[in-house]
């Protein structure tokens, strides 16, 4: 597993527990990379991750709503959701990222965290979000 996709899975632990608790971002931030051993470089990345989505949540959670048809964002399984806010923040803001592989990561975690049907989900609405980024 490459780094990015560790740093990736990071950022979604602490937006998840985030979603969840409202705690210290650093403290979880913290705590998560001490749980999965992660190295200097990837909390580095998934603390961007998680600062940039944190800090962009209204705009992503607007091209969210505009762009997954029939879904509602408080709809959504949390975990589908933080994935979805991680690629539009990596797709429609950070661009650093080819917009496929940050699609291609999304769904790898949706299918680890949430299973077949989530990864199928993720894709279609990241499709979309990808059309009217360009």
């Amino acid at each position: 597993m490459g780094k990015r996709h560790q740093a990736r899975e990071l950022a979604l632990k602490v937006l998840f527990q985030l979603e969840v608790g409202g705690d210290d971002v650093e403290e979880v931030l913290s705590y998560q990379a001490a749980e999965g051993a992660a190295t200097e470089d990837v909390t580095d990345f998934a603390r961007q991750l998680v600062n940039g989505v944190i800090a962009n949540r209204e705009k992503l959670d607007a091209i969210l709503s505009e762009t997954s048809e029939h879904w509602r964002l408080e709809q959504m399984a949390k975990v589908d959701r933080v994935i979805l806010r991680i690629a539009v923040y990596e797709i429609a803001i950070d661009r650093k990222v080819p917009t496929k592989a940050a699609i291609n990561e999304s769904i790898e975690l949706a299918k680890t965290f949430s299973g077949d049907e989530a990864g199928r989900f993720v894709n279609g609405v990241l499709g979309r979000v990808a059309a009217t980024a360009t």
